[in-house]
């Protein structure tokens, strides 16, 4: 989908490291959810009332609609509690604005799974486990792990070949205030985390937390009048490879070179112009294969590509600046498209990557998604 007459005009997030601190059975992800939109709605200089358009996910919007008081929205849809939403969500909401069905778009995501005591796996019959609990396949975690059992085996991957992307998660979120991990980890710490879903350690798994997403969509045009620069999506594409088991036995390769041909082709842009990476990171391992099937990295050298310093704060292709999923917050990619906006602004403090001007979201997964994002 070309979308360059489409733009996010103003984000909000909660403070991942306050909310982390203290579990509280009573926190509503709703009011979260509420202080998130706030924050995105000044971010811009907009009022409640200006939103005809309320995208949720793991939301009701019946619910949500209700507690920041909206009551006339021209358009309304809720999306799964997945992390494969967010970007599924962006371009549902890039293409409610480019069809005339609602003019401002407010998509809201929140979960409170550390205060309920969420695990994202061990549950009898889940959707992509329905047919393995018999065999102790009850999560997410361990179909990756199966991944990247078969990932090394195939390209002679070494046991710590998702250190630097550990290192670095921790790296960048030690410069992030609303991030729940602000404490660098080394070499040795990685090797010391305990197994999981071995050859996945601890340190290589989401955080599970407490917190919310905003972010509001409008056309080009409307933006020019509002608070801070519009954040472009130059361009965004998808692709689903869908079975009964989260699994892929190309690591989603080929659905993801396929998102990657059309995105770079409408876009104009290509790797070597995207100046920060965001990449979905329920896992460490889904880096390297998002990384080889967007073409950033050489099919089955991604794990060598990750350990040359390219992808540091100060590389020349700086990833998951606000400490992605294992050090900022699992947010389930929403907060991924919120880093990308404070980067193109200027706005990220420590972690600020010089002359930031594109940025692009990858979402390898059994929905593959990617944007690219530019900023005039």
């Amino acid at each position: 989908m070309i979308a360059k007459d489409v733009a996010i005009v103003g984000v909000g997030s909660s403070n991942f490291h306050e909310l982390y601190a203290e579990k509280d059975a009573s926190r509503d992800p709703y009011g979260l959810a509420a202080d998130a939109l706030r924050e995105a709605l000044d971010d811009c200089g907009l009022g409640k009332n200006d939103i005809d358009g309320l995208l949720c996910t793991n939301l009701k919007y019946g619910r949500m609609g209700d507690v920041i008081g909206l009551r006339n929205p021209k358009f309304v849809h809720d999306l799964e509690g997945t992390g494969r939403m967010s970007g599924v969500s962006l371009q549902e909401a890039c293409a409610v604005v480019q069809a005339g069905l609602a003019d401002v778009v407010a998509v809201v995501y929140a979960t409170v799974g550390r205060s309920v005591g969420m695990k994202y796996g061990g549950e009898d019959g889940g959707p992509t486990t329905a047919y393995d609990t018999m065999y102790g396949m009850t999560s997410t975690g361990a179909y990756v792990s199966l991944m990247y059992q078969r990932y090394r085996k195939m390209y002679g991957v070494p046991e710590d070949a998702l250190a630097p992307l550990a290192i670095n998660n921790r790296y960048n979120g030690a410069r992030n205030p609303r991030a729940v991990f602000q404490r660098e980890i080394d070499h040795a710490e990685y090797i010391g985390s305990r197994f999981i879903a071995e050859p996945l350690r601890k340190l290589d798994y989401c955080i599970i937390n407490d917190g919310a997403v905003a972010f509001i969509v409008t056309s080009v045009d409307r933006a020019r009048s509002m608070r801070k620069k519009p954040v472009r999506i130059a361009g965004t594409a998808g692709m689903a490879e869908l079975n009964n088991h989260y699994t892929s036995p190309d690591f989603y390769f080929a659905a993801c070179r396929d998102v990657a041909d059309r995105l770079y082709k409408e876009t104009g842009l290509g790797p070597d112009q995207i100046d920060c990476m965001q990449v979905y990171d329920n896992f460490l391992p889904t880096i390297l294969f998002t990384l080889e099937g967007f073409d950033h990295a050489p099919k089955g050298s991604a794990w060598e590509w990750v350990a040359d310093g390219t992808i540091n704060l100060n590389g020349s292709r700086p990833l998951n600046t606000s400490g992605g999923h294992t050090s900022e917050s699992y947010m389930q990619g929403f907060a991924l498209h919120v880093e990308a906006v404070r980067q193109l602004r200027g706005e990220a403090g420590d972690r600020q990557v010089r002359g930031c001007r594109t940025v692009q979201y990858m979402c390898a997964s059994p929905i593959v998604t990617s944007h690219i994002f530019t900023i005039d």
